[in-house]
């Protein structure tokens, strides 16, 4: 076992080193900034997730059903005196009662972006809002003072609300279906651009009969997991060095900002305060594991396919289908993200090819942490499958002399 270990370790150093120590390393780490047309096309798919997630927004009214009607007239009257861009959001009065859901409770609730909840009596409500003097509170506020006013026949008391702001849980749900998306997204790309990299050495490779001379030196079996190992070194040092551009260059533009234009921002730098739901620390983490788990299916795919062809044009024409492959599981799980609560999202979720990309996106809209274990359990299972198998197709090809599937093929007595 121990020189099977070194052989894997020494063949993951060198095709690590082979990449990493050339001029052209540092033309593949700049590669992103290549990319911006696609990370446009990325920042619009997000803006659409959000524009679709939008239209949830609400606040709520919980009053007396003596209260419901006058509240819902005064509603329309105050919005039609509002222009377009100052029109609150959809307002969802429900009745008071022993049944009545917590205020709390509602405003946390999963599907739908609840920006203010009013209780109690008219002449002092509670108010609970996302952020703290939001303008969705005082609509309420308003609210409350028009149906007194009303009813009133001489001089109306001011409005007393109490104004509270929750302290977690305030990212809309919009911003959590983009950063779902935005996950979705980069781990694709990631995937795609670093995993591709394994088929094109292995064609250099075959081309000047390396592979031939390490599989005579070393198992077959520590080549490919060599090879698989040094690639994922290569895909975390590019992952690395872009996180720290961007750590420091978002360091950098902190330091730059008035800290008075901030304060004078208000709801503007509130609204920039955009969280996943399962918190950064774990988002990141869980989404780094996602990547890795996605990176070894993809890569371990593409090195047992790869070894079937001998020449570059049959390795374009074999790895095409794999690409198109996962384009769709990419869309699936682009889909799921938009609709983090559907069966298309549980499906996304299990199929093994899309539950990296998918279960990521559930990191920013589902709070749940625990199923993320099980999640990466279900994805070891499916890259020890596919990492045998491929060491099977990868040493079937190596020690073919053509681009048979040997595989495939009963050995001959």
């Amino acid at each position: 076992m121990k020189p099977f270990l070194r052989n894997m370790f020494v063949i993951a150093r060198r095709d690590f080193l082979a990449i990493v120590a050339t001029p052209t390393f540092l033309l593949f780490l700049l590669a992103p900034l290549l990319m911006v047309g696609m990370g446009a096309v990325g920042g619009l798919g997000a803006s659409q997730l959000a524009d679709s997630a939008r239209g949830k927004g609400r606040i709520v009214a919980i009053a007396d059903a003596a209260d419901v009607d006058a509240l819902r007239k005064a509603d329309t009257r105050l919005r039609e005196a509002l222009s377009g861009s100052e029109r609150p959001l959809m307002l969802d009065v429900r009745v008071a009662g022993p049944q009545t859901t917590d205020p709390l409770v509602i405003a946390r609730e999963k599907g739908s972006d609840t920006y203010a909840v009013m209780s109690g009596p008219l002449a002092s409500p509670r108010i609970i809002e996302r952020n703290e003097g939001s303008t969705s509170g005082r609509y309420l506020a308003l609210l409350a003072a028009d149906v007194l006013r009303d009813r009133a026949a001489g001089p109306v008391p001011p409005v007393a609300p109490r104004f509270e702001a929750l302290t977690s849980g305030g990212t809309s749900v919009a911003a959590q279906q983009s950063l779902g998306f935005g996950a979705v997204f980069v781990i694709f790309l990631m995937t795609l651009l670093l995993a591709g990299q394994t088929v094109g050495s292995m064609a250099e490779e075959k081309g000047n009969k390396v592979i031939e001379i390490l599989a005579a030196a070393v198992p077959l079996e520590s080549v490919f997991l060599g090879k698989l190992l040094g690639m994922l070194g290569v895909a975390i040092l590019f992952i690395a060095f872009w996180g720290v551009v961007a750590i420091g260059v978002g360091s950098f533009a902190a330091t730059q900002v008035d800290p008075a234009t901030i304060a004078a921002a208000g709801q503007s730098a509130a609204a920039l305060a955009v969280a996943p739901a399962t918190g950064w620390g774990f988002f990141i983490g869980i989404s780094l594991c996602y990547f890795i788990t996605a990176f070894l299916l993809l890569g371990a795919v593409f090195l047992g396919v790869g070894a079937q062809a001998s020449t570059v044009r049959e390795i374009q024409m074999l790895s095409l289908p794999i690409t198109i492959f996962q384009v769709g599981m990419f869309s699936l799980s682009a889909a799921a993200a938009s609709a983090p609560d559907s069966g298309l999202a549980r499906v996304a979720q299990t199929l093994p090819f899309s539950s990296p990309f998918a279960m990521a996106a559930r990191a920013a809209t589902d709070s749940a942490q625990g199923v993320h274990l099980l999640a990466l359990g279900w994805q070891a299972i499916w890259v020890a499958l596919v990492v045998y198998l491929s060491v099977r197709l990868f040493r079937a090809g190596v020690l073919s002399s053509g681009s048979g599937w040997k595989f495939w093929k009963k050995k001959r007595a």
